[in-house]
């Protein structure tokens, strides 16, 4: 099982919404069981810098299928992951990657979005993710 390409869409809109009614600016990447990037968009206005983070967010959950702001508690100095940020070609590990997960407990792929603060990020990868579970 895998996310669809409606699956992505319905999740990318419902990040768009949620950015544009906190007027945030996001970049949004969804990701397939796969890993490999379904949809993306990149709201006018949001950061070039954030385009590759947003991806990187949601691989870095589906990799480990957990939220990437878990991952970043466990890879702090003397953490049982310290340093996975440098592993698979760089991750992540900062809150805005949400795993998707159905009601089987299969995870379908994940959601990352970055352009505002970690808290932001998170609750509009939040909002996409509750669109589709």
């Amino acid at each position: 099982m895998s996310l669809t390409l409606d699956q992505a869409r319905i999740a990318l809109e419902a990040c768009i919404a949620k950015s544009s009614g906190s007027e945030l600016k996001m970049n949004i990447a969804v990701v397939d069981a796969g890993a490999n990037l379904v949809a993306f968009a990149r709201m006018d206005g949001a950061w070039l810098g954030s385009v590759d983070i947003a991806m990187k967010k949601a691989r870095t959950a589906r990799y480990f299928d957990m939220p990437t702001g878990d991952i970043g508690g466990l890879s702090q100095p003397g953490g049982s992951l310290y340093n996975i940020e440098h592993s698979n070609g760089g991750l992540i590990t900062f809150p805005g990657g949400v795993p998707v997960i159905d009601g089987d407990g299969t995870v379908l792929g994940a959601i990352g979005v970055s352009g505002s603060s970690v808290e932001n990020d998170h609750m509009v990868a939040e909002a996409g993710r509750l669109a589709i579970s």
